[in-house]
């Protein structure tokens, strides 16, 4: 019997400029996160920002009929539960290690979450295994992220905490993916998504009612237009145009695209907070596109 043909489509050129505008919104979120951190403190534009999300997320299930999306079914609760616990851990350490960083560092280490998510799908997910190419994709992935540390070090950067923090929560997100890729299995994804956005949004109003009272906020346009860009863009246009894009295209391809998420990130931090483009940070960068790339190879 023959093989099933796919119906997916090789990438063409428009498909590959939605692709790299994907890849790009990405890595100018964190940069997009920096930028509201300077007049809100870190829960409360998390708050900010999935609370958007969520909203977004829901008006898609309403518009493509899934009415009974937030429906917890027999089973659904824990994994539900459980992912949004570590959704908050890991946003609030992203926002609070943000604010200690620069955009830049905060792009290269939050992207190295896929080579951790190469290595936790190892020991989690059966026949994810680690073999010699991924191994070395992860080896070269992380001596980007060591340059960055040895700089710091070195040079007593204020940075350093900051950065120690991104790390961490770079780490959780490549433990948050593997659990949603084992979840979805039984889960639909959308109500994942959404359930992720309004249990995080409540822990962020707590824990931020318990620590942040005494910081205000401070409304002004570009805080504004970071709540939009993370909340609406990142998390529903990215979303939807994403989902979208695999059902058309091959995913080989797309992940080809993905790979220059962290470029896009560094030279969106140099053009919008005029962080300067070191020599290190650039030799980072390409070690850690270069590791991902290699472990998203077969």
């Amino acid at each position: 019997m023959a093989p099933p043909v796919s119906d997916h489509r090789p990438l063409d050129p428009k498909g590959a400029a939605l692709s790299l505008l994907l890849a790009a919104l990405w890595g100018a979120n964190p940069v997009a996160i920096k930028l509201g951190l300077a007049d809100m403190p870190p829960l409360r534009l998390a708050l900010a920002r999935f609370g958007l999300s969520a909203v977004v997320i829901f008006g898609y299930a309403m518009l493509t009929r899934q009415y009974d999306v937030l429906v917890i079914r027999r089973g659904e609760g824990r994994a539900i539960a459980s992912l949004g616990l570590l959704f908050v851990v890991q946003v609030a350490l992203m926002n609070y290690g943000l604010e200690r960083t620069t955009a830049a560092h905060g792009v290269v280490l939050l992207n190295s979450y896929a080579v951790h998510t190469v290595v936790l799908a190892h020991f989690r997910i059966p026949g994810d295994r680690l073999s010699p190419r991924k191994l070395a994709g992860v080896l070269i992935a992380y001596g980007g992220v060591v340059i960055l540390f040895a700089r710091s070090f070195s040079m007593s950067s204020s940075t350093l905490v900051g950065d120690l923090i991104v790390a961490v929560s770079a780490l959780i997100l490549g433990d948050r993916v593997v659990y949603i890729a084992r979840a979805v299995q039984h889960l639909d994804p959308v109500r994942l998504m959404l359930y992720q956005s309004l249990i995080g949004s409540a822990g962020f109003l707590l824990v931020s009612l318990l620590t942040e009272a005494g910081r205000p906020t401070h409304w002004t346009l570009a805080l504004v237009l970071s709540i939009l860009f993370q909340g609406a863009l990142v998390g529903g246009f990215n979303f939807l145009l994403n989902a979208k894009l695999l059902q058309i295209y091959r995913p080989s391809g797309l992940a080809t695209m993905a790979l220059t998420t962290p470029i896009w990130g560094v030279l969106v931090a140099a053009a919008v907070n005029r962080e300067g483009l070191s020599p290190e940070l650039a030799f980072s960068t390409v070690l850690v596109v270069a590791g991902v790339a290699l472990t998203a190879r077969r």
